[in-house]
């Protein structure tokens, strides 16, 4: 490949039609996203990636039943605890204000390394982009430099996004870091995440490497 992207997001979707479809309840397709995951990061510190962001949850996925708030909470931690193990530097990105953000989450909301700290790993946990948009609203604006995110956005540590991957077959952002993404290319893998395999990754990579990158010129 040519080009290696410096920044990849993942949307890990269609956990919980992977568990409808064995005949397990929905909460147990949290669990089996963790492997895939792990797997995607070490897949990427080994090609060169510098910077990996991912969902947990999202706000509007606390609307869902207790029982299913609890497995992907719980997930989230034991995703974390996964990580403690890899050479890594985390952000959890998300309000930590709220009675839906898991407590044990809290001291990695300052960026955390782990081993090396070779590749950043943000990781959006209850995110909404209106509460990481908010404050543009309530302060003067300001001009971010070529190739920075815009300073005032609550998630203004993370850095644009090069390369969006989403499984599950879903073709929307669903509110995925809006400025970062802006000018993202997106990649969409019909199986579900739990059914990750590298060959998706590197279709993606193939696929990416293809693209015309012009941002608008």
């Amino acid at each position: 490949m040519a080009r290696i992207p410096r920044h990849i997001g993942i949307i890990p979707d269609g956990n919980r039609r992977w568990a409808v479809a064995r005949g397990l309840p929905k909460k147990a397709g949290y669990e089996s996203g963790l492997l895939p995951g792990l797997e995607v990061l070490r897949l990427c510190t080994n090609i060169g990636v510098k910077e990996v962001t991912t969902y947990g949850f999202t706000q509007d996925n606390t609307k869902r039943t207790k029982e299913q708030r609890r497995a992907f909470q719980k997930a989230c931690i034991d995703g974390v605890e996964m990580l403690k193990l890899e050479d890594a530097c985390l952000l959890v990105v998300g309000d930590s204000n709220s009675p839906m953000f898991p407590q044990e989450l809290r001291p990695y909301t300052k960026r955390t390394k782990f081993g090396t700290g070779k590749i950043k790993v943000n990781f959006l946990v209850n995110y909404d982009w209106q509460w990481d948009l908010r404050p543009l609203f309530a302060q003067p604006k300001s001009t971010p430099q070529s190739g920075n995110v815009n300073t005032q956005i609550r998630s203004s540590d993370v850095s644009r996004i090069d390369l969006i991957i989403r499984w599950g077959g879903r073709r929307r952002l669903s509110g995925f870091m809006p400025v970062q993404s802006v000018y993202s290319d997106i990649y969409i893998v019909d199986d579900y995440w739990p059914d990750f395999k590298p060959e998706h990754f590197f279709a993606a990579l193939d696929w990416y490497d293809k693209q015309d990158i012009t941002l608008g010129g």
